[in-house]
């Protein structure tokens, strides 16, 4: 198993150094995700957890630390170290690599030519997930008939999907204490743009539910799945599925799949304090080879 976790390193390595010697114009996620041999679905995750970092926060930590070298050791204007290190203007990047080693790039640069101590960068240092220890399980997840009500838009927002699947429901006997909440994740917040991420809110059926109106009816699961219980705030879950993905499929020696993840609540989010809330995540994994 380890040498198996081993490669899945070496693997992610090879991305990372393409990065680096592609800075000025960084591949598409795909090309990367094909470069590791990952799906292009979970790869992002799989990034972060195993890197400490989501792809974007690399790519310009690295693009602003080859701009202090470039301040500290040439007399380029900051205009055009700027432009190179992605930033339409002087103004936007002094924003940026102010935030990040606490001077101006004009302080900086007299600072080295004065031979001074160079200001440390103020960033937290990336930092590989799997600090919790995640227990972690894989396991059959067989295929289960839902209702759902799609919501485009940021997660955070998807009250109103929600609130239409119960009204929906309610009256029909759906609510009962045999089914269960589902939330389908079709994209990374890290890599979709907020008014385009999909999700869809769902409830466990009877095969013989019909569609009707806003709901639609599909099957999801029906293959192997790694599992892992979320506990806290919803706003949490990001990082446990970069830790799931990203730290404790490698040293099982699994891949996540194509499929979306999936997360059913086990507690409900209207009563219960957001510290106490438990959600069981769920990753579709690709067959072992």
């Amino acid at each position: 198993m380890a040498s198996r976790h081993d490669g899945y390193r070496r693997r992610m390595g090879r991305v990372l150094s393409f990065l680096e010697r592609n800075l000025d114009d960084p591949p598409s996620l795909d090309y990367l995700a094909g470069l590791a041999r990952y799906s292009p679905h979970h790869f992002h995750r799989v990034f972060t957890g195993m890197v400490g970092e989501s792809l974007a926060a690399y790519v310009r930590r690295l693009r602003l630390e080859r701009a202090a070298m470039f301040l500290a050791r040439t007399g380029r204007p900051v205009t055009d170290i700027a432009l190179d290190s992605g930033y339409d203007s002087h103004e936007a990047f002094t924003r940026a690599f102010k935030g990040h080693f606490g001077a101006s790039p004009s302080a900086y640069r007299g600072t080295a030519r004065r031979g001074l101590p160079l200001p440390k960068s103020h960033a937290v240092p990336p930092k590989p997930q799997g600090d919790k220890n995640m227990d972690a399980k894989i396991m059959l997840f067989p295929q289960t008939r839902v209702a759902y009500v799609r919501h485009v838009g940021p997660y955070a927002q998807c009250e109103a999907a929600w609130n239409a699947l119960c009204a929906w429901a309610g009256p029909k006997g759906l609510l009962g204490p045999q089914s269960r909440c589902i939330g389908v994740c079709h994209d990374d917040p890290e890599v979709t743009p907020p008014e385009k991420i999909r999700y869809d809110a769902c409830i466990t059926v009877p095969d013989d539910v019909a569609a009707e109106g806003q709901v639609g009816i599909m099957d999801i699961g029906g293959g192997e799945c790694a599992m892992a219980l979320h506990e806290g705030p919803f706003s949490g879950l990001h990082a446990s599925y970069a830790e799931l993905c990203g730290v404790v499929l490698p040293k099982l020696g699994r891949e996540p799949g194509y499929a979306p993840s999936f997360e059913i609540y086990l507690t409900d989010p209207a009563t219960t304090p957001p510290e106490d809330l438990r959600t069981e995540i769920y990753i579709p994994l690709l067959a072992k080879a």
